[in-house]
């Protein structure tokens, strides 16, 4: 029970009303709806009520409530979810939204949202048409698949296939491939909602041929591959390839029907990353494309749209025509299925990958992926030089250096791509102070990294001038304030 003197003091808070009838509030009424202001207003005085409570408040200050009451109002009208400056580096960054698509797939989607469309309207026919033909024979052309589908994520396209072909039966899968990535996605968890009942093979870092060859028995449906995602195992390792899982397949397929057996059995892989463009240069540590998957015999192949192929959020299946039409007739087609504005921007981006050259240009993700550290230097020496005319030399040291960006979103984990950074080294202020400002305090909040006690800002993920102007404007706001 509060002692006498907090009584007092939680007597002395201003009512909802007193604070409402602050001028500064008034002012906002026109602008603000009355409930977001009472609700500021209840708010405020809640979080003054706390303290008192808390023994962590000896006075009561009417002025200061108002103005932290007018502070939450206006945050109120913030969206929750907005644009961002993600100068970090990291290509694919899964907080912010993963690839950013090109232009023609922004405004393919907006004419999409904004007018009637041919959704599920054939013309030719003058009939009802269907969703899944919009998209199909780009990914077919662009992959040489028969065919194929594309659903809300990846994981749903995981859960789907599994559903249809493993459901009340066993799949094989290799403990090394058993991954955990972001958001607690985690290959064994899917696979118990799927109904398939997962058999684990090998160890850790080595599975061979002959593991998988010994796990089938007859009512083994499909051996999982799964893409390694975000993490590398290297050294004393071993992994089957698809071309090998192919041939124990096959082999397991011919001596079924030696037996007058004749259940599938599926060479599946969850390739996540959704390379369709080869990307010579970075080695070693490319990705293998989606058709190269296919080429080696795959019957099925799901990935991401909105990784390494720089479109929206999609989960893609390719694969034979008879497996894929299974999987259209599947419940979770439709539970699964893409929205209007999806499918415009999938279609979008599709398209440009028909001129391989073209999407290395327009699909933001392919671009920035792309670019040398001669191409980036010159922009990042243009923000340095826009930052040391701002800025006062007494409160950052400004500079351009070398440094390591990141693909992002679990691809090419191991790939340290060169890059170019503008570093700002505080000889005023606190660089964490800093950046709890430029992410909390800003409506369009910029994202960098912190090493060795500077801020850096890549230029690789930098899009444009506009956003270097922000950049210098957030930096400015900051060493303008009394407390920086």
């Amino acid at each position: 029970m509060p002692d006498r003197s907090n009584r007092e003091l939680l007597r002395s808070l201003p009512s909802i009303e007193e604070l409402l009838n602050d001028p500064r509030l008034k002012a906002l009424e026109g602008r603000i709806a009355r409930r977001s202001l009472v609700q500021a207003a209840r708010d405020a005085v809640d979080g003054v009520r706390k303290a008192v409570l808390e023994g962590a408040c000896a006075r009561i200050d009417r002025d200061d409530i108002a103005t932290d009451a007018l502070l939450r109002a206006t945050a109120s009208q913030r969206p929750s979810l907005r644009r961002v400056i993600n100068a970090s580096g990291v290509v694919i960054h899964t907080n912010l939204g993963r690839s950013v698509m090109a232009r023609s797939a922004v405004e393919a989607a907006a004419d999409a949202a904004g007018r009637y469309s041919t959704l599920e309207y054939d013309t030719a026919a003058m009939a009802r048409g269907s969703r899944h033909a919009h998209c199909e024979k780009l990914i077919c052309a662009l992959t040489g698949a028969e065919a194929a589908i594309a659903v809300n994520n990846n994981a749903a396209a995981v859960m789907m296939v599994l559903s249809e072909f493993a459901a009340g039966h066993r799949a094989v899968v290799s403990r090394g491939e058993l991954v955990e990535i972001g958001g607690s996605f985690r290959v064994p968890d899917i696979m118990a909602a799927s109904g398939a009942a997962m058999v684990e093979i090998g160890t850790t870092n080595k599975t061979h041929a002959r593991d998988y060859a010994r796990a089938i028995d007859d009512d083994t449906a499909m051996l999982l591959k799964v893409h390694p995602s975000n993490y590398r195992l290297i050294g004393f390792t071993e992994n089957v390839a698809i071309d090998e899982l192919r041939d124990i397949a096959d082999e397991t397929l011919a001596d079924r029907a030696t037996r007058d057996v004749h259940d599938e059995l599926l060479v599946y892989e969850d390739q996540g990353s959704g390379a369709f463009a080869t990307l010579p240069f970075f080695g070693g540590y490319g990705e293998p494309t989606v058709a190269e998957s296919l080429k080696q015999g795959a019957d099925l192949v799901s990935f991401s749209g909105d990784k390494l192929l720089g479109g929206p959020q999609a989960g893609i299946i390719v694969g034979s025509k008879r497996h894929i039409d299974r999987l259209k007739a599947n419940p979770l087609a439709r539970v699964l299925r893409l929205d209007k504005m999806t499918i415009a921007a999938l279609e979008a981006t599709l398209r440009l990958y028909l001129d391989e050259e073209r999407a290395r240009r327009e699909v933001p993700t392919l671009r920035m992926l792309s670019e040398t550290v001669d191409d980036l230097r010159p922009r990042a020496e243009r923000l340095a030089a826009s930052l040391r005319e701002a800025l006062d030399p007494r409160d950052a040291a400004i500079e351009v250096a070398d440094e390591i960006s990141r693909a992002g979103g679990g691809a090419l984990p191991m790939c340290d791509i060169p890059t170019c950074v503008v570093r700002v080294t505080f000889l005023r202020g606190d660089v964490l102070e800093c950046e709890r400002r430029l992410i909390c305090e800003r409506d369009v909040p910029v994202i960098g990294r912190i090493k060795k006690d500077a801020l850096l800002l890549d230029a690789r993920t930098i899009l444009d001038e506009g956003e270097e102007a922000e950049i210098v404007r957030a930096l400015t706001e900051y060493f303008e304030r009394p407390n920086a």
